[in-house]
């Protein structure tokens, strides 16, 4: 679903993604939570959602009308309507839900380092949500053009963790002026990197910011639930406009 608008999330200090939503006992419409979700195509139009934390969604009812595909994340805004029925931990009511840009990662080579480009970029966040790693990120945009955000596996380079799978966020300005801060979210599709007779890759992700190089490292378990412990979430703002 194509959006221009921007979405803002915030979620307090002291409040967990999520805990706001299916962990509530109460079903009332006026009750809602904000989460982070898989969308699940199921045939003719019809969709359910998976949450990072496993739990299984049937939007009953919906308040938007939304085209889903495969691999797609998304910030979902709903209502829980019902406790565990026909499969499904949750009937809910979808208020209203966003494409989350849901990129695959790519080998970067001597062919195509240039347009993946290597500008400085900050990352505000980085860990793994169900099958996807999650960043949340700021970046520089002058209006012109928008910017390239990647995932990259980078064959080109000699600095490597033996024990880990070493990945690069990259972000590629185009020259553009750099004009104003931007806060940007992306996920990253994470199964290419299962491996036989593992349950979990050790992912070394290198980022590139304006004082210097940092490194993420963090753990894809394979089909395992997960629950992210923040006591402060950071905000994301979601535009087409300004970065693919």
């Amino acid at each position: 679903m194509k959006k221009t608008v921007l979405i803002i999330i915030i979620v307090s200090v002291g409040i967990l993604l999520g805990s706001i939503s299916c962990d509530d006992n109460s079903n009332s419409l006026g009750n809602f939570g904000i989460d982070i979700a898989t969308v699940i195509p199921e045939g003719d139009n019809a969709y359910s959602l998976l949450l990072d934390n496993g739990k299984r969604l049937w939007p009953a009812a919906s308040a938007v009308n939304y085209s889903p595909a495969y691999n797609q994340r998304v910030f979902l805004n709903y209502t829980v309507l019902s406790d565990a029925q026909s499969g499904y931990d949750h009937y809910v009511k979808v208020n209203d839900i966003w494409n989350i840009l849901t990129k695959q990662t790519v080998e970067l080579t001597a062919q195509n380092q240039d347009s993946i480009g290597n500008d400085p970029v900050k990352a505000n966040a980085v860990w793994v949500g169900g099958d996807y790693l999650n960043v949340s990120f700021m970046f520089n945009y002058g209006g012109i053009q928008p910017h390239a955000i990647n995932l990259v596996k980078n064959t080109l380079s000699s600095e490597i963790s033996p024990d880990a799978i070493n990945l690069e966020f990259r972000h590629n300005a185009y020259q553009s002026a750099q004009t104003k801060l931007y806060e940007g979210f992306v996920c990253f599709d994470l199964k290419p990197f299962r491996v036989m007779n593992s349950d979990s890759a050790k992912l070394s992700v290198k980022v590139k910011g304006w004082s210097g190089e940092t490194t993420y490292d963090v753990v894809y378990r394979y089909n395992q639930a997960s629950v992210v412990a923040r006591t402060e979430m950071p905000i994301p703002v979601i535009s087409s406009n300004e970065y693919y």
